[in-house]
């Protein structure tokens, strides 16, 4: 997991040591990806890919240096890839009163700039890593924002749809909190027993039960 002031992204090693980021820090961030990357004994020309769970700036980055540098490739949905891209506005969320200062802060990110997007990915594909990671399509937070499944390895990457500050539960800042909410039930369904926000904490013990819990409470 790499941490960043607001949120954070993870780097997924396969055997053969090719290397997976899911999503890519603020603009800015590559050297201190770069630097994490070579911390752990790795090497970031072994970079293949960069999947983006949505696409909000403190997602987007870093991306299009990291895959100018390296020659990943960066995956989206296609309903956010124009706003990656730049050639459409990030969509604005409807905001609950106490969200709004928060959201505020939020924005003391830098933006992040147009990013190529190079494959655009849809519910149930498979994503070339990972022993058969696979796009769960969960609309809400934005309409393009997607988890990642690894169910091979019991691992759910939620993106911003689910978040882990102070406890788990629904994330912040959504278009449409009520299709935000069915994708966290979708999420719950698949049981992972390892679970990694955008930001909090992952979750690591008894993952599939508090996730399910949360969802029938935030998610109802």
């Amino acid at each position: 997991m790499l941490r960043f002031p607001i949120g954070q992204a993870y780097l997924w090693r396969d055997s053969d040591d090719d290397l997976t980021l899911i999503d890519a820090g603020w603009a800015g961030a590559a050297p201190a990806i770069e630097a994490a990357i070579r911390g752990r004994g790795l090497r970031p020309e072994a970079l293949r890919r960069i999947v983006l769970t949505h696409c909000h700036r403190d997602h987007v980055g870093a991306a299009g240096e990291l895959a100018a540098r390296y020659g990943a490739e960066v995956l989206a949905h296609p309903a956010d890839a124009p706003v990656v891209r730049g050639e459409a506005p990030v969509p604005e969320p409807v905001l609950l009163d106490w969200e709004v200062p928060l959201y505020a802060h939020g924005l003391t990110v830098p933006e992040a700039p147009p990013t190529r997007v190079d494959r655009e990915v849809v519910d149930g594909e498979e994503l070339g890593f990972g022993d058969g990671a696979r796009v769960v399509h969960g609309p809400g937070h934005t309409e393009g924002s997607i988890a990642v499944h690894l169910p091979h390895h019991g691992v759910l990457f939620t993106g911003d749809t689910v978040a882990s500050v102070g406890r788990v539960g629904l994330g912040v800042f959504h278009v449409d909190r009520e299709r935000a909410k069915a994708s966290m039930r979708l999420f719950a369904q698949l049981a992972p027993t390892t679970v990694c926000f955008g930001h909090g904490d992952p979750l690591t013990k008894d993952a599939a039960a508090a996730l399910r819990e949360a969802a029938e409470r935030d998610a109802a």
